[in-house]
């Protein structure tokens, strides 16, 4: 069983919502959240405060919260992803390598606990790797930003786990949270140039961003591109979320590193917006009990349930020019790079079930609700392992190949035309609109080039790199 749910922690451009409450309207059973302060990164979204003891269904989420959940088996549906089981494509001989800034010393537990109830098989091989050096004990007390980011390893992993089961897991933890601007990502940059170098996986999955304009300079940001530069010379794909702020983001940050205020204009994340990482953008899905969809994918904005910005990252760079594969697409993305390059479930109103442990959840151990563009881009890594698994080695950059397949049209590739990224939030006494994108035919700032029929979109994507 559930109670009042009291906490969301979200990947809002690089930063996440904190203590938000649910509230219950005039016995509707409408929820409705609101916000209080922002975290900095990771970019999870969470949603509870006591557990749900096992999974509970869609219909479970509805009738309690007023919010849609989903488990694995109803992803692996929407996406179409059974066929590829079938035929034994389920990430084999792949490994997904997972970023995150302290991870989380329980996700081992975790990760047994989650595949328990779903009946996934283990990994093949779960590896925790630091090698930039040890990571200090879990104290929420002295590290507060440790309870997010714990939230953020068990949603990553289980997520990436959940969409290619046969999939090899490493997950890599570096010493220094990353915030805005520079912090932490020297650590997480170095810790992936090992990676690379040490051939130890071929896709790559962020779920952490940071507004361009919150770096010093613009070189301050491209000195810090070393390993996506590695892994594009070495057939390593790199994934990252593309903020959940919509096209706004967080501007300062409390001494507790919470976001104290946002942009009021437009601002583009990165890395997600980086022409050598696939920006992965935010759906909301409609799913049944099956996981058959009862409704075509739309752009996620949950920012009405939120009162503050929650919704998929998406817009043009203010650092990188427009590259080459999206020539195509000029007419949308003008001079400068447009991000995101594709998009997967991140919605709060249709949230991932994942299991933390008492630790990690500060409570109950158990199935929390959890949502953000950081569910995305793990769900997305495990798209590409399956892929580097049909393709025999690593795809390395596949977006030129993405852009070429939705101009010809490939059927793998599903258009989402519903919904925005436009977010309406109070700041300063005053409310404010960024105004964001919508979703249209053919490519677009809030969803990419759409979402994925696996079945048809790993072949697609395998015959289109070569």
């Amino acid at each position: 069983m559930i109670s009042m749910p009291k906490r969301m922690t979200g990947l809002l451009s690089g930063s996440g919502l904190l203590a938000a409450t649910l509230l219950t309207i005039g016995g509707s059973g409408a929820a409705v959240a609101t916000a209080a302060n922002v975290a900095p990164m990771p970019m999870a979204q969470l949603l509870s405060n006591h557990a749900f003891l096992t999974p509970p269904t869609t219909a479970d989420c509805e009738a309690q919260l007023g919010l849609a959940c989903y488990a694995p088996f109803q992803f692996q549906k929407a996406y179409n992803l059974g066929p590829l089981y079938k035929k034994g494509f389920a990430g084999k001989g792949e490994t997904i390598v997972i970023v995150d800034s302290y991870g989380f010393q329980g996700i081992g537990q975790e990760l047994q606990a989650f595949d328990h109830a779903f009946n996934l098989p283990a990994p093949p091989h779960f590896v925790i790797l630091q090698p930039e050096g040890p990571i200090p004990p879990f104290n929420p007390t002295k590290r507060p930003a440790m309870v997010g980011w714990a939230q953020e390893t068990s949603l990553d992993v289980e997520y990436a786990h959940a969409i290619a089961p046969d999939a090899n897991i490493l997950l890599v933890e570096t010493p220094v949270a990353e915030t805005i601007g520079v912090t932490g990502f020297p650590e997480i940059v170095a810790a992936e140039n090992y990676v690379i170098d040490h051939h130890l996986g071929t896709v790559i999955t962020q779920s952490f961003a940071a507004p361009e304009q919150t770096f010093p300079n613009a070189d301050s940001l491209r000195d810090l591109r070393s390993a996506y530069k590695n892994a594009a010379a070495h057939g390593v794909t790199v994934l990252a979320a593309s903020g959940d702020q919509g096209p706004s983001g967080p501007k300062t940050l409390t001494s507790q590193g919470f976001a104290a205020t946002y942009f009021l204009r437009r601002v583009a994340e990165w890395p997600s917006d980086d022409p050598l990482v696939t920006g992965v953008g935010g759906l909301q899905l409609f799913l049944n009990a099956n996981g058959a969809k009862t409704q075509p994918d739309a752009v996620w904005n949950d920012t009405a349930l939120f009162g503050s910005p929650a919704a998929s990252g998406g817009g043009t760079s203010s650092i990188f020019a427009r590259p080459w594969y999206q020539n195509g697409v000029a007419s949308t993305v003008g001079s400068a790079r447009g991000f995101p390059d594709i998009a997967m479930s991140a919605a709060v109103n249709g949230a991932a079930l994942v299991y933390l442990n008492a630790n990690a959840a500060q409570g109950t151990a158990g199935f929390y609700l959890i949502g953000g563009t950081s569910e995305a881009s793990p769900e997305f890594s495990g798209i590409i392992a399956i892929a580097d698994q049909m393709a025999g080695h690593g795809l390395g950059l596949i977006n030129p190949a993405l852009y070429a397949m939705e101009a010809a049209g490939a059927p793998g590739i599903v258009d989402v035309t519903a919904g925005n990224n436009t977010v309406t939030f109070p700041q300063a006494g005053a409310t404010h609109t960024v105004h964001g994108f919508a979703a249209v035919d053919g490519y677009d700032l809030a969803s990419g080039v759409g979402s994925v029929n696996a079945a048809l979109f790993v072949p697609e994507l395998v015959a289109a790199v070569h």
